[in-house]
């Protein structure tokens, strides 16, 4: 790394990443390609990789391309449909699969089918106000080649052939509307994560800690990173000292950028969102559904929210949710404590976090009345998507914790963001990802705005370049803008991920 050979004195490490989640995975293993002698030590708290926000059960979404998530295509006060976000969303997850397929081809990770499968994505609303809306969204899409496979139909006889179960009970001469993708797909991304991790362990000058707890950063006069660890299964604590640090912990992450001081980092606030799921016990039910199907928020409902009837593998079996249900916790992680969000609060974010709870009171009252709800109350939302559904063939599971991100703002003071914010050290020495949605999706484009950012010395020298168009061909192109490749370039990722069988 040519920027970072710039620091002097001893080092223990090149690289530290805080968090075993699906963003230090992607980048240690990104670091790893480009730069195969780096040393790289990883932390992580728990006893397992990816077992807060990237396991298949606490993500609240698998596969965000922005092809049925209507909270990427908001309608704007004249009437017209915003599809900036969803075109960005559904490009960057071209990339990641573009990657994820180089790994596949070189033999870094297993099997495709432990981690993605082939299943359609469907949008489906009901009533005149929202069909008109998504009739307007289907419009808007169709200009943009990322979206022309989509499929359109208010025939309720054709809704019926791709989801029978959403239209099974539901009141004849309603109106209705649905789109469909055939190329969407179900990511298991914990499964993901821990093959990446399992090859990031086998290479040279890699290690993996498990049960590590970080305490403190601080940087040092030499541009390093002192890192301060304790061992949660003996308590032994140690220093260890590395040029570049990115925190990838989830919402772990903010209390750590708070503790590294950097300037960057301040005036950035959290807001905790819990979530649940209805999941199905009943597999005759299960068997019945093969879709994403996913309808309207809310008013007030933050974006992870978006309510959704959801097929699934987990662990090689076939599973169906419905939600998700948000509520309220202190915590910042599922593990975490119920004083993350109080010590969280500084004299540089208190300004900003108030202001934005001021400004996001419908989202105070949403949960409020989410957290209130009993089980009779979440069938009446499940019915909605499932007319038919009973309280019997479904049990209440609980989903991860999101950490949405608050940040100054000159106007209001300060802003609730619901997307996924990079901070880094003017220097590049340190970064950290705060947010949640769509996150895993677009890990891959995350990190390379990353690497932009940190190793931009080194970003520019012809080796990166030529490994990194090795690992994404289409780095540095725009697939919305080319028909030809963007049909190329999926036709070669749904080959190699065998997701053009399914």
């Amino acid at each position: 790394m040519t920027k970072k050979k710039k620091t002097v004195g001893k080092t223990d490490a090149d690289v530290i990443l805080i968090g075993a989640g699906i963003m230090s995975a992607t980048l240690g293993v990104l670091l790893k390609q480009l730069e195969p002698n780096l040393s790289i030590e990883i932390y992580e708290r728990l006893d397992i990789a990816a077992a807060e926000s990237s396991d298949a059960w606490n993500n609240a979404g698998t596969g965000h391309s922005a092809f049925c998530e209507l909270n990427y295509t908001p309608e704007k006060k004249d009437g017209t449909v915003e599809i900036v976000k969803a075109v960005q969303i559904a490009e960057h997850f071209e990339v990641s699969k573009q990657f994820w397929s180089y790994l596949i081809e070189k033999g870094l990770i297993s099997d495709p089918e432990n981690f993605i499968r082939k299943i359609p994505h469907m949008s489906f609303v009901w009533g005149k106000k929202n069909v008109d809306y998504l009739k307007k969204r289907y419009d808007a899409l169709q200009k943009c080649d990322l979206f022309s496979d989509m499929e359109y139909t208010e025939d309720t006889e054709i809704v019926n052939t791709w989801a029978p179960l959403i239209m099974d009970g539901r009141k004849k001469g309603e109106k209705v509307a649905a789109t469909k993708m055939d190329l969407g797909t179900d990511v298991n991304f914990g499964s993901l994560t821990r093959d990446m991790f399992n090859h990031l362990k086998e290479q040279s000058n890699v290690s993996l800690n498990f049960n590590h707890e970080i305490r403190d950063l601080k940087k040092n006069k030499d541009g390093n990173w002192s890192i301060k660890v304790k061992d949660l299964e003996t308590g032994d604590k140690r220093k260890r000292v590395a040029k570049f640090v990115f925190i990838g912990a989830g919402g772990g992450s903010l209390p750590l950028l708070e503790k590294s001081d950097i300037p960057e980092g301040k005036g950035f606030g959290g807001f905790p969102v819990s979530g649940q799921w209805l999941k199905c016990t009943n597999e005759e039910i299960i068997k019945k559904h093969h879709a994403k199907v996913y309808g309207k928020a809310a008013v007030g409902a933050p974006p992870m929210s978006v309510p959704h009837l959801d097929t699934r593998m987990i662990n090689g079996k076939q599973a169906l949710l419905f939600g998700p249900y948000a509520g309220f916790s202190t915590k910042f992680l599922k593990n975490g404590s119920f004083l993350d969000l109080p010590k969280s609060i500084k004299f540089n974010n208190i300004r900003p976090m108030l202001s934005a709870g001021l400004h996001n009171l419908d989202l105070t009252k949403y949960l409020i009345e989410q957290v209130r709800q009993s089980p009779e109350d979440r069938l009446e939302a499940l019915k909605e998507y499932l007319p038919t559904a009973e309280l019997k063939d479904w049990e209440l599971e609980y989903a991860g914790q999101r950490v949405q991100v608050i940040k100054k703002d000159e106007k209001q003071g300060g802003i609730l963001e619901f997307g996924t914010e990079v901070v880094s050290a003017g220097d590049g020495s340190i970064a950290a990802l705060l947010g949640a949605s769509p996150g895993a999706s677009t890990a891959v484009s995350i990190m390379l705005e990353l690497l932009d950012r940190c190793f931009k010395d080194d970003l520019a020298t012809e080796e990166w370049q030529a490994k990194i168009k090795e690992m994404i061909p289409t780095y540095g192109k725009e697939l919305a803008k080319d028909e030809a490749l963007c049909k190329s370039t999926r036709q070669r990722t749904s080959k190699i991920l065998k997701i053009d069988e399914a």
